[in-house]
């Protein structure tokens, strides 16, 4: 029967220090951001998913009107088809 080893306890003290000093950097960072730029200019969750949700809208607006110009375009070449098939059928 195979002998099944664990791993030491000890990855898990690193990674617990390596979570709390990369938290304490996050928590340094902001607060840098709060005393350059103000309390008030600080982007927050709210903020960032407000401007996501204009620039999706901004982005639908942009694809409908392009789907329209195209739309308008295959219908003025169809229109200009039929023109010129009317033409060679009237030549004959």
């Amino acid at each position: 029967m195979a002998v099944i080893r664990t791993a030491p306890a000890e990855p898990a003290g690193f990674v617990t220090i390596s979570r709390a000093l990369v938290s304490a950097a996050a928590d340094l960072v902001t607060g840098v951001q709060r005393r350059v730029v103000g309390d008030d200019k600080v982007r927050t969750a709210r903020d960032n998913a407000w401007a996501a949700t204009l620039e999706d809208r901004a982005r639908h607006e942009a694809r409908a009107e392009l789907t329209r110009e195209v739309a308008a375009l295959v219908a003025r070449r169809r229109a200009d088809r039929q023109r010129a098939d009317r033409r060679l059928v009237d030549a004959r």
